[in-house]
């Protein structure tokens, strides 16, 4: 066997290897409907696309379900909202969410900051929990905890 100088190496039967780096040497874009959502989660703001039937989508739908047409009317949704569903996760003890947001009529899912599965129930209000340092991604909302009566949760 013999090395060359680029780390290939060469065998008796004549194969060779060599280090192999992989990479993605390009930016990724989301397009006009999901850059602005993510534009406005950077702004602590939670938008949404409506659909040919009036359903608030949140995340926004670019296309309408219904007609398949471009969704072009958007709506702020709250950041507080219902939970429809929830499932604990005890590899990270965390629970995973699908809320409706007020103002949603499709469901987002996301993580709740809650101690235990104990803490979590089916209709609970939760209310988002911005980042501190938001760059325009979904982790802006860093999580959603359990709303308080006064709406100081998601401060």
């Amino acid at each position: 066997m013999s090395t060359t100088d680029d780390d290939v190496t060469i065998a008796d039967d004549g194969s060779f290897t060599a280090p192999l780096v992989l990479a993605y040497p390009y930016d990724r874009t989301v397009g006009p409907t999901i850059g602005r959502f993510l534009t406005g989660l950077m702004e602590k703001r939670i938008e949404g696309t409506v659909g040919s039937d009036g359903r608030v989508y949140v995340p926004p739908a670019e296309f309408d379900p219904v007609t398949g047409e471009p969704c072009t009317e958007w709506v702020t949704a709250a950041d507080t909202g219902t939970v429809e569903t929830w499932s604990w996760s005890a590899d990270d003890e965390r629970a995973w969410a699908m809320i409706k947001l007020d103002g949603a009529d499709v469901a987002m899912m996301h993580r709740v900051d809650v101690a235990s599965a104990d803490d979590m129930s089916t209709g609970m209000r939760v209310q988002a929990q911005w980042a501190d340092e938001r760059r325009g991604a979904i982790d802006d909302i860093a999580t959603f905890v359990q709303a308080s009566g006064d709406g100081e949760a998601g401060q």
